[in-house]
């Protein structure tokens, strides 16, 4: 873990507050509470407003203030897997408690120190008029890749030009407006609602160009040119100041308790020999791909450490019922855990790939450890950073087919056993390397990071 260098300004910023409101998703969480702590550790003192629909635990940081909003979300909504029907519906409830909470926060400024600005997960584009009525300046926090923004950004014109209807045969066609990705990436996120992502992407959109700044947890030596490329869509300042992770681990505001016997069996295991498999907080799997995935690790030599989720298979009975097979026929090869200390696993020497769903912390996570990837995409971002980590950066493999045995089998070998998995494994670590330079001082991130701050103080 790095410092976060320096204290510039430091007398400047006490007494500045900011707000920060994530999005209650896990991969959103994770992230706000990093940011926090960067710029917490810079000086300012930090307000976090959070929904009770998966509110966060203020216990593990006494450091912030707190303060909770009614969602209004019905039992069945705050239960289901349909993302844009989620924020669509968060977006209208919480129009009303957030503004009586922001108006609350903004008249104890005769007794507490200033509110310089409000900083939102870009999900919440229903804050640019409170932002635009309190004369608050906002910046938006996209937890995605620049990349994963831009192709989002994209989603109407793809809609306009027929990409959205392409049938089968013409899927694996460039899409000419964006190489390298494929017809077949373009991030549809399924919703009951058929315009709700197009709705909830042309908020999103609206709202970046409106704000004071985006900021993204990645670094110019990744993305250089999709930076370039977003700064003149928005017309905004652009802070890339990542990997979060490097100034501060990943919070402990996971939604779940992290299995700590995963560490103490890969402790037994040789260097560079394991396959992690995680496929994160939201995918969930069908029982067909669930007995694919199971195949492809009982029928290895290798081990594997397997995240498996309550939940990853909705169909939780007949799950346990092939796990306890399963575990009978792998021996003490895999280990299963129902959640794992993600970045402690991959900082592990023994973890020797990453099969991963491709989400953005996932795939940062694997690149600050030097960890090459094995890229199963579902859907959203995952398509776009899986592409950019096949085509682009050449760190990891992308399986084409979705989960299908005998493909899988033939992406772990070629990245297990090839030149060309060990050309990759040498490009992750420069990657690695880059990282490290970049967060350190007078690196491109710190520089981003000063950036920001300065911004703040502008306001």
């Amino acid at each position: 873990m790095e410092a976060v260098h320096g204290n510039s300004n430091l007398e400047t910023k006490k007494g500045k507050r900011l707000i920060l409101f994530p999005a209650p998703l896990q991969g959103h969480i994770n992230p706000v509470i990093q940011l926090a702590n960067i710029l917490h550790a810079k000086g300012f003192d930090i307000i976090i407003v959070h929904t009770k629909f998966n509110s966060i635990d203020q216990s593990k940081y006494p450091h912030f203030t707190f303060h909770s909003i009614q969602d209004g979300l019905l039992e069945h909504e705050a239960s289901t897997s349909d993302v844009v029907d989620l924020m669509i519906k968060l977006n209208g409830n919480c129009v009303q408690p957030f503004g009586e909470c922001l108006a609350n926060l903004l008249s104890d400024g005769q007794t507490k120190p200033v509110i310089s600005c409000l900083i939102i997960d870009s999900f919440w584009y229903f804050t640019r008029e409170l932002g635009d009525r309190f004369k608050l300046p906002i910046l938006a926090f996209r937890t995605v890749s620049v990349c994963s923004a831009l192709a989002f950004n994209s989603l109407l014109l793809f809609q306009k030009l027929g990409y959205l209807s392409k049938p089968d045969s013409e899927l694996e066609e460039e899409i000419p407006e964006f190489p390298p990705l494929r017809m077949k990436d373009i991030p549809v996120i399924k919703s009951r609602y058929p315009d709700g992502i197009f709705k909830l992407i042309s908020s999103i959109l609206e709202s970046n160009r409106a704000a004071s700044g985006l900021i993204f947890n990645s670094f110019r030596e990744l993305e250089e040119p999709a930076l370039t490329k977003i700064s003149q869509e928005c017309q905004s300042p652009t802070f890339a100041i990542g990997p979060f992770l490097k100034y501060f681990p990943a919070s402990p505001s996971s939604l779940m308790e992290p299995d700590q016997s995963a560490i103490h069996w890969l402790n037994k295991q040789a260097p560079k020999s394991v396959i992690y498999v995680s496929f994160g907080s939201t995918v969930h799997l069908n029982e067909a791909q669930m007995s694919e995935v199971a195949s492809v690790i009982a029928n290895s030599v290798r081990p594997f450490l397997w995240v498996v989720r309550p939940g990853l298979v909705r169909n939780s009975f007949r799950v346990e019922n092939l796990l306890n097979g399963f575990l009978e026929a792998v021996n003490r090869r895999v280990h299963i855990v129902n959640w794992a200390p993600q970045q402690e696993v991959l900082a592990h020497p023994a973890i020797g790939g990453f099969w991963t769903h491709s989400g953005w912390n996932s795939t940062l996570e694997s690149i600050c450890e030097g960890v090459p990837m094995i890229c199963s995409p579902f859907y959203g971002d995952q398509l776009i950073n899986s592409r950019f980590v096949n085509d682009v950066w050449k760190i990891g493999l992308r399986v084409e087919k979705g989960l299908v045995k005998g493909e899988i089998e033939r992406v772990i070998e070629r990245l297990m056993d090839e030149k060309e998995g060990k050309e990759i494994r040498e490009r992750v670590l420069s990657y690695k390397e880059k990282i490290n330079a970049c967060t350190e001082e007078g690196g491109s991130s710190q520089q981003s990071l000063q950036g920001l701050i300065d911004r703040i103080l502008s306001f």
